[in-house]
């Protein structure tokens, strides 16, 4: 009877080993599970989001890994983003932190804002007004404007069209210099304009290099709005957002 019990603690040992190894594995190579904490990517996201990554989409980094072990430099399958893609990188100067912005530069694109609006390459992307929009959820309720953004594509192709929020054209980062983004290096910005800590501030955040990314927004799989504390379980069902659940993230 000694050996059986023996046996049967070492197969569960084995079990949840396995189980761990396969969910390294899958974070590793395939999806990784975030949530976002602050309102810097409304409207696309919004706090309480639940999302899934895919890590494949630019290669494989150190940071494709728990923890960024420093095991090898640059990307291994590596490819650049696209302007548009939501993407997950590790903050430059403390690679410890996730950021999730949109990409808006490419290496040797040059990016500015005047008076709100963004150039590439000295072209004004065009934007159009899509109503008005009621910001909830990040601080103090405001009303603000909603904007269809439409990015350049490659070659002159026509690129991704998203959504963005401004509360005026005259804040803080609605007039900045010229960015010239370095080779392997991508610009990223919130779309909630005047509320993000971006690219734009490059004492802060600055141009990403391409080994900082972890991998590309690929739809969210649960919402809550956070009307609900934890132990208020039947309040639960009111407090999710069921319209958001496995939505695409654009």
């Amino acid at each position: 009877m000694a050996k059986k019990k023996t046996g049967g603690w070492l197969e569960s040992i084995k079990t949840v080993v396995y189980a761990g190894l396969i969910a390294v594995g899958i974070r590793t190579i395939a999806f990784e599970p975030f949530n976002i904490p602050s309102g810097s990517m409304i409207p696309t996201l919004l706090v309480g989001d639940y999302l899934f990554v895919s890590k494949y989409s630019y290669g494989y980094s150190r940071y494709s890994m728990p923890f960024g072990p420093n095991l090898f430099q640059g990307r291994i399958f590596g490819s650049l983003p696209k302007r548009g893609d939501v993407a997950v990188f590790k903050l430059p100067r403390d690679p410890s932190q996730d950021y999730i912005k949109r990409v808006i530069g490419l290496p040797g694109d040059r990016i500015q804002v005047r008076a709100g609006q963004l150039y590439i390459n000295g072209t004004l992307v065009p934007r159009e007004v899509a109503g008005p929009y009621v910001v909830e959820g990040d601080g103090p309720r405001m009303s603000v404007r909603l904007y269809r953004e439409s990015l350049p594509g490659a070659a002159g192709a026509a690129g991704r069209t998203h959504q963005i929020i401004e509360q005026s054209d005259d804040g803080p980062l609605d007039n900045t210099n010229e960015y010239r983004v370095p080779e392997n290096h991508v610009f990223a910005m919130g779309d909630n304009r005047d509320n993000s800590l971006d690219s734009r501030v490059q004492n802060a955040v600055g141009f990403i290099p391409v080994d900082n990314l972890v991998g590309r927004a690929e739809f969210i799989f649960f919402s809550v709005d956070g009307s609900a504390a934890w132990w208020e379980v039947w309040a639960w069902p009111f407090a999710i957002r069921w319209s958001r659940l496995i939505s695409v993230i654009r």
